[in-house]
């Protein structure tokens, strides 16, 4: 297939872009700069310079193309809203990615304990009502002649495959520690996240675009761990002192959607649909990956 992925240049975009091309599919995207542009092109990516707010020409690339991968954000309804026009009753694929902080619980450093599967009603914070909805419109235009499937991951490492190696929640906590020289979690650091290899999670891209039937939603998970954990791995490998922080103090320097959403959350999820599927993730696991830190 020719497939458009918007969000190229991204973690997630990038890795899925690799496993496309290696699987054998030509593989398109936009870049919001020439060098970037370039950078896509030197690594066979078909190439336009192109933002969230240029619609006629997301929408022409989705025309254009055979299927249409959204991993660039959660949050554009705008962006989905011009694609889904641009395919109706195309019949052609669009994978949209969500984000598994839609079953997040506000906890700051607590641990929850409910788990959510693709079968369990949600009841999501405030914050997370729009990304939800957003969901749900990427699976009712199922009804409007596209193939259309959301996937969900949830914590991601590993190196990335593309222009940018570095996911969302791990790295900021490595820098933390790095330039303060104190590995630090956030209240009692009993919060859990499950967590996915990247390169797991560009299989699973892979995956629901050759086999998931039409208007079905993926979580995507491999595990899970409390960040307490989590954080004295990034302390050992780095050789640091590892210590707690307050929740105000984490907000502070991450913003509540990371220091509060994120990494003060629980957010427990298990890929049952996923599995069924045929996937199996098979990835080192987080606490491999922290091992191997310089």
């Amino acid at each position: 297939m020719k497939v458009f992925v918007l969000g190229a240049t991204g973690y997630i975009g990038g890795s899925v872009a690799a496993r496309l091309m290696a699987a054998g599919h030509q593989v398109v995207g936009t870049a919001r700069t020439q060098d970037k542009a370039r950078a896509l092109e030197a690594r066979g990516i078909q190439a336009t310079v192109a933002s969230f707010d240029d619609l006629d020409a997301l929408a022409r690339l989705a025309k254009e193309s055979d299927a249409v991968i959204n991993a660039a954000s959660a949050d554009e309804r705008k962006v989905v809203e011009a694609l889904i026009a641009a395919l109706k009753g195309s019949g052609k694929h669009f994978i949209h990615t969500s984000g598994s902080s839609i079953v997040a619980t506000d906890a700051g450093g607590e641990l929850t304990a409910g788990v959510h599967d693709e079968d369990t009603p949600i009841e999501p914070v405030p914050e997370k009502v729009a990304r939800i909805s957003l969901d749900k419109t990427v699976l009712d235009a199922a009804k409007d002649g596209i193939h259309t499937n959301v996937i969900c991951p949830c914590l991601i490492y590993g190196k990335g495959l593309g222009l940018n190696p570095d996911s969302v929640q791990l790295p900021p906590l490595i820098q933390y520690a790095r330039e303060t020289g104190t590995a630090r979690y956030i209240g009692k650091g009993e919060n859990v996240w499950s967590n996915v290899h990247i390169e797991d999670l560009a299989d699973l891209y892979l995956l629901v675009l050759e086999r998931a039937p039409a208007g079905t939603f993926f979580f995507a998970e491999n595990g899970e761990a409390n960040f307490r954990d989590v954080v004295t791995a990034i302390g050992r490998s780095l050789h640091l002192p590892v210590a707690s922080m307050p929740l105000q103090e984490g907000e502070k320097r991450w913003g509540v959607e990371l220091g509060r959403l994120a990494l003060a959350s629980n957010s427990r999820i298990r890929a049952k649909r996923a599995r069924a599927l045929g996937w199996k993730p098979h990835r080192p696991s987080v606490f491999d990956v922290l091992a191997e830190l310089k």
